[in-house]
């Protein structure tokens, strides 16, 4: 399956193979969201009932937050296969199926805790794994004639994706109530098979580049040689031996941090202080490897920077399905036939994204072009991080209301979903977008999977906060403080988000934008 064989468009048009990527992606994100706006739900009320009462939300929070970690840590995983064995068409059918069988466990396993995790683990793998290559696939479909209907393209792929997850979070939790897990995990399940089947459809139309051979002057390998074979200074060679020495040390403390978040704060601390590491030596790579492949790494890192002030957002974000959940776990529904489960407020965030991406697109932004007010991808991005720290304050504000005997409507979470839903479309929509075209040809899965994993790093800033807040010394310093512990985490993760901003806004004044779409 060549380019030349399989492009029919005329240079400058839109790629026929488009609908085929936007409908698989419909239905995976049903399938997805399907499962995943029960999940904290479905532990509490099910799966965890054994536990002790006053643990089991904690321990219902814990799971959701390990499996959103393994979803966006596979990424790393699918995106070496793709770009190196498999390429991304085939790594995103084979990836499918077993997302597929993951979906059949949950059905199947609804009361086994082994049978259900390892059904949990199988989707992690299969949606973690193809979802660098799904967005990147996207863009290989342009090139040069064409990359101005590509961002375009991306927001309604993007706007399919929310598409799918409304009806799925509408939907699958009055199949929960009404019918029970059996059928609300198996539709998503059959969802998926769908997705795959439409993708395979398309196989005859894409435009598909294959793997990439060994590349003796890839990511890993000019890392490798500016830190630990080069000649010259080696401060950055004893910064990496740092961040090794800390990540053994962040393993170690696993019983209190819990496996999943000791690992995958060792892998941050390797990549923060192996890439500043990296970033000092990097010139001396230069007499081992081209120019092209050292300032293609020297591209990366600068993106690594961006996707790291942006992992605040995602801590705030993905808690919506969880600390937002256990929040409307304890307010009043109003009493409509339709509103039976807090899980189904959910529903409001893709909704609202189908709204807001083509009012922005046809509405916002010609209008502020029209002034002269250039919106660009990363003033977008920096706005919606201080957006989303402004819909916890107004959350932590309920919390605080609620702790003191108010008994408030589940509508009153209306107002926080639009605000922090207006700031995934600034940040989630646009960051697809931007990484793509920031990655060198070369290393674009690369740089898709190190979107995915800023998610991860989002999920285990949460874990870590919960850990601390287990601590006595830390409970009796927020009780003190006339605060609950939920609400405090709240507005402790909006302050996180405010810092973030602020920091993304600074650095984003100096970084240097690049064009890296593929060749006409």
């Amino acid at each position: 399956m060549s380019a030349a064989t399989q492009t029919t468009k005329k240079a400058g048009g839109f790629p026929p193979q488009i609908p085929y990527i936007i409908g698989n992606e419909a239905c995976e994100r049903f399938s997805f969201y399907g499962m995943r706006n029960i999940l904290t739900a479905f532990l509490v009320s099910h799966l965890l009932v054994d536990v002790v009462a006053s643990e089991r939300e904690a321990a219902a929070k814990e799971i959701f937050h390990i499996f959103v970690m393994g979803v966006y840590f596979f990424p790393l995983l699918g995106g070496w296969l793709a770009d190196r064995f498999l390429g991304k068409y085939r790594t995103i059918f084979w990836l499918s199926l077993l997302y597929c069988v993951g979906h059949l466990c949950l059905a199947l396993f609804e009361s086994q805790r082994p049978g259900f995790y390892f059904g949990l683990f199988l989707i992690a793998l299969g949606s973690g794994g193809i979802k660098p290559c799904v967005s990147s696939f996207v863009g290989d479909q342009f090139d040069q004639s064409n990359k101005t209907q590509a961002r375009v393209v991306f927001d309604i792929f993007y706007w399919s994706i929310n598409f799918g997850s409304f009806f799925a979070s509408l939907l699958i939790p009055l199949i929960l109530d009404r019918y029970g897990a059996g059928w609300a995990f198996g539709i998503p399940g059959v969802l998926m098979a769908l997705a795959t089947l439409v993708f395979w459809l398309g196989r005859k139309q894409y435009r598909v580049t294959p793997p990439a051979p060994a590349d003796p002057n890839s990511f890993m390998r000019v890392v490798y040689s500016a830190l630990f074979r080069s000649q010259g200074r080696r401060t950055g060679t004893v910064l990496a031996f740092v961040g090794i020495l800390l990540a053994v040390v962040a393993v170690l403390c696993w019983p209190m941090l819990g496996v999943v978040a000791a690992v995958c704060l060792a892998l941050v601390l390797v990549m923060l202080f192996g890439g500043v590491g990296a970033w000092l030596q990097l010139d001396q790579a230069r007499s081992m490897h081209p120019a092209e492949a050292v300032e293609g790494v020297r591209a990366v890192l600068r993106v690594l920077v961006i996707f790291g002030l942006v992992t605040p957002f995602w801590s705030l974000f993905d808690q919506k399905a969880s600390t937002w959940i256990l929040q409307a776990r304890v307010m009043e529904l109003p009493g409509w036939s339709w509103l039976t489960n807090p899980s189904q407020m959910q529903a409001l965030n893709p909704l609202l994204v189908v709204l807001l991406i083509p009012f922005n697109n046809l509405v916002l932004y010609p209008f502020l072009a029209r002034r002269g007010i250039v919106f660009s991808a990363l003033r977008r991005m920096t706005f919606g991080i201080a957006l989303s720290g402004i819909s916890w304050v107004i959350v932590g504000a309920f919390q605080l209301a609620i702790d003191n005997g108010a008994q408030l409507s589940i509508l009153w979470q209306v107002l926080p979903y639009i605000v922090l839903t207006l700031a995934e479309v600034f940040v989630s929509a646009t960051g697809l977008e931007f990484a793509y075209s920031q990655a060198p040809v070369r290393l674009k899965g690369v740089i898709m999977s190190f979107w995915s994993l800023s998610v991860t790093i989002g999920s285990l800033w949460v874990l870590l906060v919960n850990a601390g807040v287990k601590s006595e010394s830390v409970t009796q310093a927020v009780s003190s403080g006339g605060v609950s512990v939920t609400a405090f985490q709240m507005f402790f993760f909006a302050g996180f988000a405010f810092v973030a901003a602020a920091a993304f806004g600074l650095y984003a004044r100096r970084y240097p934008v690049a064009d890296n779409y593929l060749k006409a």
